[in-house]
């Protein structure tokens, strides 16, 4: 839940807190400061507590501040009222983001402030309705959601992502602000913290644009799909594996807050179905088809029946090429479990390649790299095409920077997997493109290493859709 601050009096405070109360999120709680107790129509206490204290009392102030909110709002009818009011805000916390209805010509330079002019905001509705005035901004196109401002939050994965490696299908980034100063977009302009961007496209995708902008760690395996799924074709994993995979894959779900579905196809084997069915309970789903299926018929309805964000396989069944097509195909995150313990794996390896994919994926590496407790090692292979590797390095740096999560960065002049094939365990990440659905006869000679990926088939790897 995010916690946002209103420090308000008067009619315009009143009708924002009303309007507040009536525009449903569950996402957000909201803190009110009036120095007058206010009575409202049908509001919600579970997302609304209330202070009666004058908001220029440092003290009282200070030990509200002491939880953290995310952004304040300042609707104040008095102009020295709300010049003390941020000032003493900005005492306690620096970097904390404040909106401001300014009715007085205020200025500030604290680019966490932004002042709401409400005289332009009153002119230019009025303006609208000029004949032979061309509207600026808003009103602009149908009104159905095709042009869209977002801000970018200090925690998002978009932050510090280039501009030209932010696939933009169906919609478009047209403008940036950063400072109050319009940057008009390249292929290597950087997303930083609280920038707005303006975004134009399909409504529908927007909508799905607005939620990866906002989206921060510990949501994996959102925005791909909310459940597990542990898939097992019994016709191509080894019996006497099973036991144990379904063990590390209730290991790896539990890392995460949704819940774990294991399908069984072509089961053939009394006795593992009847220890499987030992696993049900509230969280673990267990379904069974009895019918002969073949992968390409079923899967994609199962991904979509139990909302699947992370699929589990045996090292069997990813080494198949039908199940690896189908499995890139439904474009989710795949986990390809090893013969190795799970349980003792605690470093997660990036191998840089010579494109730009795994700044894509950058954020979902993260988000799984945090919540599975790994530490996270980028492994440079040092050859003629280094710039790109360069771009992609310092972007991970800096997502370390945000994400209070260190990384350890390995330049190496010999082939990194026969590097990290002297290792003893780890998780290799890295993307799922389309490349990966060769045969491996084809890849004999490749100097690639994601096309290389079997090579360090002993150990457990996560392939990730290059996809928003």
């Amino acid at each position: 839940m995010k916690k946002i601050l209103i420090i308000s009096d008067g009619k315009v405070g009143e009708h924002f807190v009303q309007r507040v109360n009536e525009t449903y999120t569950s996402e957000n709680i909201y803190y009110v400061v009036q120095a007058k107790e206010k009575k409202y129509e049908d509001i919600n206490p579970a997302r609304f507590k209330f202070y009666e204290f004058d908001s220029t009392s440092f003290y009282k102030l200070a030990n509200l501040l002491k939880m953290e909110f995310v952004q304040v709002f300042i609707i104040l009818e008095n102009q020295q009222d709300v010049e003390i009011t941020i000032k003493n805000i900005r005492a306690i916390k620096k970097q904390l983001r404040i909106i401001v209805l300014n009715q007085w010509q205020m200025t500030n330079e604290d680019p966490n402030v932004a002042l709401v002019n409400s005289n332009e905001i009153l002119a230019s509705r009025f303006i609208d309705y000029l004949p032979n005035v061309p509207v600026i901004a808003q009103n602009v196109g149908l009104g159905e959601g095709e042009i869209m401002e977002v801000l970018v939050p200090f925690g998002s994965s978009f932050v510090y992502k280039h501009l030209g490696v932010i696939e933009q299908k169906n919609w478009r980034i047209v403008a940036l602000y950063r400072n109050r100063k319009l940057l008009m977009p390249s292929r290597r302009r950087m997303i930083q913290p609280n920038d707005i961007l303006v975004l134009v496209g399909d409504p529908t995708v927007l909508k799905s644009v607005y939620r990866s902008i906002k989206r921060e760690l510990g949501q994996f395996p959102e925005p791909f799909g909310t459940n597990v799924m542990l898939y097992i074709d019994m016709n191509i994993v080894s019996h006497d594996i099973i036991p144990e995979l379904v063990r590390r894959a209730i290991f790896v779900y539990k890392k995460f807050k949704y819940d774990l579905v294991i399908k069984i196809v072509n089961p053939s084997n009394i006795e593992i179905l009847e220890y499987i069915k030992s696993f049900r309970d509230v969280n673990i789903v267990v379904n069974i088809d009895y019918d002969s299926v073949n992968i390409d018929e079923q899967f994609h309805s199962d991904i979509k029946t139990y909302h699947v964000g992370l699929v589990i396989v045996s090292k069997e069944m990813f080494a198949n090429n039908n199940v690896r097509k189908v499995l890139y195909d439904a474009h989710v995150p795949v986990m390809k479990l090893s013969n190795k313990q799970f349980s003792t794996v605690k470093d997660a390896a990036v191998i840089l390649s010579d494109n730009r994919d795994l700044e894509k994926v950058s954020a979902t590496i993260f988000d799984i790299s945090e919540q599975m407790g790994f530490n996270l090692e980028l492994y440079n292979f040092l050859n003629e095409h280094q710039s790109e590797k360069e771009q992609v390095i310092e972007h991970y740096y800096n997502l370390s920077t945000i994400f209070s999560k260190s990384i350890k960065v390995f330049q190496e002049n010999e082939n990194p997997i026969r590097v990290l094939k002297q290792k003893e365990n780890f998780v290799q990440i890295l993307p799922f493109t389309q490349k990966l659905t060769t045969p491996k006869m084809y890849t004999i000679f490749s100097t690639d290493s994601e096309r290389l990926y079997h090579k360090l088939d002993d150990f457990h790897q996560v392939f990730i859709p290059v996809q928003l």
